[in-house]
């Protein structure tokens, strides 16, 4: 049972008290389903997860982001316009240029369960790079494209684009600053975000 499951009504399964949480960073992860190592992980980075059971859930999030953060008279910048159309009956406006937006909306590729990173490519950040993104970006995503390592996002992005393999291939990983990641050298000189990810439930 994932973790969606015991947050959202799926059972009383006792679970044990030793997690991935409680465990040292170099310890190997337990045998956790995907979706749950995948959210332990995107949290200690520093990300905010929202999961939805449907598109009304995901459109009443999108409010509450945008309310929340006093977002109301500021573009989205979008560089997607399959994604810009899905979302155009929301009270947003859109932009295609990141100098005029404070808010950077996309798709991705697939969400890394091993280390709660999102694999996202040139599909979504065409050649910029992710110091070129504005500082919040928000997420839109579906369970079907958690995967369990980057090898694993690599080999399915292959098969799906045979010989025209997009470029610009990269993890979001470094969110906002939290207790578990803070001291991590890993992280010094990144490119950090506060990034909020709509999950929309599509299994």
């Amino acid at each position: 049972m994932g973790l969606f499951d015991k947050l959202f009504g799926g059972g009383k399964k006792k679970v044990s008290r030793e997690t991935s949480e409680t465990r040292g960073v170099h310890m190997p992860d337990l045998d956790l389903p995907v979706d749950e190592k995948f959210t332990i992980h995107f949290r200690k980075n520093g990300g905010k997860f929202i999961y939805c059971d449907s598109f009304a859930e995901v459109s009443q999030a999108l409010k509450n982001i945008v309310k929340e953060n006093d977002w109301q008279d500021y573009p989205f910048f979008v560089m997607d316009p399959k994604l810009e159309n899905k979302f155009s009956k929301e009270n947003l406006s859109f932009v295609n240029s990141a100098k005029n937006s404070e808010v950077f909306f996309t798709t991705c590729e697939h969400l890394i369960a091993q280390n709660g990173s999102i694999l996202v490519c040139s599909n979504q950040l065409h050649e910029k790079k992710l110091y070129e993104l504005p500082d919040n970006i928000i997420v839109f995503s579906t369970t079907s494209q958690l995967v369990e390592s980057i090898g694993e996002g690599l080999k399915i992005i292959k098969r799906k684009y045979g010989h025209n393999i997009p470029a610009n291939i990269t993890t979001l990983k470094h969110f906002q600053a939290t207790n578990e990641n803070s001291d991590d050298f890993l992280t010094y000189g990144s490119s950090s975000k506060n990034l909020y990810l709509l999950l929309l439930e599509d299994l």
